[in-house]
């Protein structure tokens, strides 16, 4: 008779067959009630994957303050509740999708405010970009193949998508070289005779 063996588990309750092909990491997150430790799987989202990747100047992809803001919009998508449904909700009325403001939490209905208030500030060109990339999980190359886009461009939009988001949150972009000064071109006023 053969013994059954039990599954070892990572120490955070992931099973450790499972967890060899995850790239598993406990990361710091701010809540509401102060910060939290919380079980991250890095290869699953497209920005973790640039902010771990050096360009060839040795520098990650995108900046931290870029992939903090990229995963804050995520955090508010899941916790809106704002995924499209993969299966059947056979326990729902027939008459329409997503959630009715009666099922709704106050945590779901903010959530999902802050993620409007945040498209809303990065403006339409790069809202549908922020959302395929952090939200859907959508890779580069698709989003290219996708919009026709050349290959290697998503990444620039990408970063500048997350700047523009990264200001809306608040934090402080990376400083690089000196402050740029004021030009102006100044002209005499000329007047022009007819």
């Amino acid at each position: 008779m053969k013994a059954s063996r039990r599954p070892k588990h990572h120490p955070d309750g992931v099973d450790a067959h499972r967890a060899k092909h995850l790239s598993l990491e406990t990361r710091q997150i701010l809540t509401d009630d102060g910060v939290a430790g919380v079980l991250v799987n890095d290869s699953e989202s497209p920005l973790a994957w640039l902010a771990r990747r050096k360009g060839r100047d040795g520098r990650s992809m995108i900046s931290p303050h870029q992939f903090i803001a990229g995963e804050k919009l995520r955090a508010d998508f899941t916790r809106g509740n704002m995924s499209p449904r993969m299966t059947a909700n056979w326990s729902a009325p027939s008459r329409g999708s997503g959630s009715s403001p009666g099922e709704m939490t106050d945590m779901m209905v903010t959530s999902r405010q802050r993620v409007g208030q945040a498209l809303d500030a990065c403006g339409p060109e790069f809202s549908g970009l922020l959302m395929d990339i952090c939200c859907f999980l959508r890779g580069l190359e698709d989003v290219e193949r996708e919009r026709g886009w050349p290959a290697r461009s998503a990444k620039i939009v990408l970063q500048l998508g997350l700047d523009r988001l990264a200001r809306h949150y608040g934090f402080a972009a990376e400083v690089r070289g000196p402050a740029a000064k004021v030009r102006t071109w100044l002209a005499e006023d000329v007047a022009f005779e007819s």
